[in-house]
């Protein structure tokens, strides 16, 4: 009988404030009954989004697609619509959530690597997507579609903005002027402003779907980020070595060029000269503040630089000064008046502020020193005038909210900082640094985690933080029996005790000269034993010492550890086991050996040779008869315990295998099965005497540091570099070792399969503006079942009418055997089963499974669109189909005389479908005006409501005659 086995599967995520894969975003309270009044942080957090009440530091809400495993890359929020989010994937798909229900509502995906900038247009109905592919996509929400792909930059796409055009001003007949304007919920007008790596910024009009304009946005090589002003009448580009240059933005021109007034090549951005910031490195980021006259801009420092924009008065005011002073200086050297005044400058004489140099507009403010690296920043939207806030997502997974003291804007002197301070952070529910150390307590219901500088006690059940503690560098920690202490062993060759129920440190041990690698309790639960890099293994005894209360006479007693042998050995050691029969010691060296000694004389008793480099973990079975080795150079061993045999040594990871674990227990027979993890981010699960993979466990974004099995073997955690820890569950479900061979090369296959699509793809890609397609394997599937209903569609058609021909000669016979695909649905016909495998594919791919299917399935196909537009079914969708067909396949269509009386036919039955919609719609709207003119004459008419009426109806005359 063929073995099965149980399937593990990933089933809680936390220990994860922020990822830095991309920008984190603050958000009003939606919901106001239980609102805090600070507001929510939008954040990524590896492949999901997670939702953050900043002030109570509470998870409200998790976004998740258990489809997608890519990270999130860019955030952005609609401007009509509060409550939904486009969020762009490492893949280069793009899905939109609504944080209410925390689902998604559409998806795209046409890029062909991660998304970099996203940006809603101001009416909320189009989507423009920037990728590191180069190529610019317009997304229609409400169609599901993409509408053109733009492509002119030669590296990624770092920023994206739509601009607002203003329609030229238009005046009423009493004199009112009322201003139009643009429109841009229609694909007819607006523009985009896009920035690139390759140092360029580019002036797309999307009407024309061409680029208008380009400019070399930085004299250094890279352009990292846009920041456009809230009005739109400018924008700063930043590149590298803190440089930032101001460019204003044409808007008049903008409006008169797409209303077509002004076609005469003029220029709409103009370099307005450049500022530098104090940080040398790359920015990152640029926000203009939306109500107040601020910008925050911020590199990959432990800071983030504001800078004020004066007003008009201001700098005139300086420029008083400046005169002011110059004269003084000049009046000091002893120059004389009359010749000042020849030699001064025009720009001092008159108040003309158009001239002025950039640097007198735009001035540092303050720098907010923050707790870590910054990775993004954003304003928080307060009433308050008098302060601004700004929501900081920092690279070592916390949250930050500054407040920031605006009321004296104009500081007396240079030196006078203005003050900010701290008021919110989302910090708890996370480590600062990398997760080294994992231990589950004896009932498994606590998990401690251990970091540089700090130890954090988990519940498992309810993924919530119990205890936080201070310590050193940790490299392995344990629970002591009884699990109320938890030991750590650091990087500066100490022990450290912490008790978990007074959260307390207990005290502290010297207990080695270099790292502990490795600390391991012994089976009877009275000692332990530690390994370090200083090539000795100490035994140490949990003691109770009584300790004096100060100032009194008790004594409290308290745990201390008694240091009783010492192994010393020829190598640093990297790891130690117990055997579970407390038996033998297992100590694995620097020089790529193990060593095993029997426990009770410290004899050695084998030496296990054959890794290329050093042991990095090991583990001895429940039996004790086998000890599993992983080590640097991406191999395991397996080896007997009686006789130190290699049983066997395959080749298991991509990269370094950092620790290995055996399922602790034997019932089922499983005691040999054992888990690996790897710098190559998975995880893999081993049947330990067929020495054969039963399970590829994906998911971690960062090496594998750490992994610990529970004591049932009912699930497993794993912490990673991309700071998360995940647990792992059994289930139910059975596996096959060949099935999940098979499922292996299937994916395998699949992924080859869409590379060598897109590759086709990139064959045409000089052209500035190109369709929007993807080939991927929902498309390909799709593609099929389409060809697959086409198919046994005809054959049911051609049966049908085979049938309906000898019935008018013989009126009893019986009717045609059917699919049996169309008796288990109901007994549905042909074209009802084909409209309904049209409909269940998504908008957004339907395209690109229509383009899958050969010429030879157009025939077919168009025989059901002209069924479907006689019968009236799903016209829209049928519309859309039969114009892509026409566009795609028109050579071959033209050429074709069986086409003819087909199309012509299809023609005939569309005109007479939307002929009825049209008439039914102007029914209908006639019906309503009637039903409206009565509720009119039975209301009764007040004076203010007549005049409101007669001012709306003017004003919207007056629209439609400027557009």
């Amino acid at each position: 009988m063929v073995k099965s086995y149980l399937k593990y599967e990933q089933s809680k995520i936390f220990g994860l404030v922020n990822s830095s894969t991309s920008n984190a975003i603050w958000s009003a309270d939606t919901d106001t009954s239980r609102s805090t009044g600070a507001g929510r942080a939008i954040v990524p957090a590896n492949e999901e989004v997670l939702c953050w009440d900043i002030k109570k530091g509470e998870l409200l809400s998790r976004w998740k697609d258990n489809n997608c495993r890519s990270q999130v890359t860019a955030i952005v929020q609609s401007t009509t619509d509060n409550d939904i989010f486009a969020v762009g994937y490492e893949d280069g798909s793009i899905r939109l959530w609504d944080s209410k229900i925390a689902t998604i509502i559409v998806s795209f995906n046409g890029h062909r690597s991660a998304i970099t900038a996203l940006a809603f247009d101001p009416s909320g109905v189009q989507l423009a997507s920037g990728s590191k592919d180069t190529d610019i996509i317009l997304w229609d929400l409400i169609a599901e579609v993409g509408l053109f792909k733009l492509r002119g930059h030669k590296d990624q796409v770092t920023g994206l903005e739509f601009l607002r055009a203003e329609a030229p001003r238009s005046k009423e007949e009493n004199g009112e002027i009322i201003v139009g304007e643009y429109d841009s919920s229609s694909v007819q007008g607006g523009y985009l402003l896009t920035t690139g790596k390759d140092a360029l910024i580019k002036l797309w009009e999307l009407t024309s779907q061409h680029c208008i304009e380009t400019h070399v946005a930085q004299t250094n090589g890279e352009c990292w980020s846009l920041g456009v002003s809230p009005d739109g009448s400018g924008c700063i580009t930043a590149g590298n070595d803190g440089e930032l240059i101001v460019w204003s933005i044409d808007i008049d021109g903008l409006g008169r060029h797409s209303s077509r007034m002004d076609d005469n090549g003029s220029r709409f951005l103009h370099n307005r000269g450049a500022l530098h910031r104090t940080g040398r490195d790359r920015t990152l980021e640029i926000k203009f503040h939306p109500r107040q006259d601020y910008i925050a801009v911020h590199g990959s420092e432990k800071n983030v630089e504001l800078w004020r924009i004066r007003s008009e008065e201001e700098v005139k005011r300086s420029l008083a000064r400046k005169r002011k002073r110059r004269r003084e200086k000049q009046a000091t050297d002893g120059m004389k008046m009359d010749l000042d005044a020849e030699n001064m400058d025009p720009v001092e004489t008159n108040d003309d502020i158009s001239s002025v140099e950039i640097g007198d507009f735009f001035v540092p403010y303050l720098i907010v020193r923050t707790g870590g690296k910054v990775r993004s920043a954003d304003w928080v939207k307060q009433k308050a005038s008098n302060v601004v806030q700004l929501l900081i997502s920092t690279t070592n997974n916390q949250l930050e909210v500054y407040t920031v003291d605006t009321t004296d804007k104009a500081r007396k002197s240079k030196s006078d900082e203005a003050s900010y301070s701290r008021a919110l952070a989302v910090e708890l529910p996370g480590h600062r640094a990398d997760i080294r150390a994992l231990a589950l307590s004896s009932d498994d219901r606590m998990l401690a985690t251990a970091s540089n500088g700090g130890l954090k006690i988990w519940n498992i059940r309810t993924r919530g933080c119990i205890r936080t503690f201070e310590c050193g560098y940790a490299l392995c920690c344990a629970f002591l029996p009884g699990d109320k202490v938890v030991i750590v062993g650091t990087k500066s060759g100490e022990l450290q005790l912490f008790d978990v129920a007074s959260a307390a440190l207990l005290g502290t041990v010297t207990a080695h000269e270099g790292a502990i690698w490795a600390l391991q309790v012994h089976p009877d639960g009275r000692s332990l034993v530690s390994g370090s890099a200083d090539k000795s293994a100490k035994f140490w005894d949990f003691e109770v010492i009584q300790e004096e209360i100060p100032g009194t006479k008790r004594t409290t007693p308290r745990l201390g550890l008694a240091h009783t042998r010492t192994l010393k050995v020829s190598d640093d050691i990297l790891s130690l086991r117990f055997s579970p029969d407390s038996r033998v010691l297992a100590v694995a060296l620097l020089d790529n050996t193990v060593k095993v000694f029997f426990l009770d004389s410290l004899k050695l008793f084998l030496n296990l040779y054959g890794h290329k480099l050093p042991v990095l973990s090991m583990d001895i079975s429940f039996d004790s008869k086998l000890i599993v080795t992983c080590s640097a150079d991406k191999n395991i061993r397996l080896w007997g315990l009686d006789f130190g045999d290699c049983h066997k040594a395959f080749f298991a990871h991509q990269d370094s295998i950092l620790q290995v674990a055996f399922v602790p227990h034997n019932q089922d027979g499983n005691g040999h099965y054992f888990f690996s993890s790897s710098k190559d981010r998975t995880i893999k699960y081993w049947d330990g005497d067929k020495f054969e993979q039963i399970q590829r466990l994906d998911g971690h974004h960062g090496e594998i540091w750490a992994l610990a099995v529970s004591r049932t073997g009912n699930f497993l955690v794993s912490a990673s570099h991309d700071k998360s820890i995940r647990i792992w569950d059994q289930t139910d479900e059975q596996i096959f070792l060949e099935e999940e061979k098979e499922k292996e090369l299937e994916e395998l296959y699949e992924n080859t399969l869409a590379t060598s699509l897109e590759q086709d793809e990139d064959k045409d890609n000089e052209v500035e503006v190109g369709a929007v397609s993807k080939q991927t394997i929902e498309t390909l599937t799709a593609g099929e079942r389409i060809a697959e209903a086409l198919e046994i569609g005809m054959v049911d058609l051609g049966n049908i009418k085979d049938w309906e021909v000898a019935r008018s000669t013989q009126p009893n016979i019986a009717p045609p055997s059917r699919n049996p695909l169309f008796i288990a649905l109901g007994g549905i016909s042909a074209e009802t089963h084909v409209l309904t495998v049209l409909q269940g594919i998504k908008a957004a791919a339907l395209q690109d499974a229509l383009l899958v299917l050969p010429f030879a399935t157009v025939p077919p196909l168009f025989t059901f669109l002209n069924i479907f537009a006689t019968k009236s079914m799903n016209i829209q969708l049928t519309c859309r189909i039969l114009f892509f067909m026409l566009k795609t396949h028109h050579s071959q269509i033209v050429a074709s005389k069986t086409m003819k009386p087909m199309l012509e036919g299809i023609r005939g039955n569309l005109r007479m479908a939307l002929k009825r919609q049209k008439n039914e719609m102007g029914y209908n709207l006639a019906a309503l005006n009637v039903i409206g003119a009565q509720m009119n004459e039975n209301t009764v008419d007040y004076v203010d409501d007549r005049e409101g009426d007669e001012c709306r109806s003017t004003r919207k005359r007056g629209f439609v005659q400027v557009a």
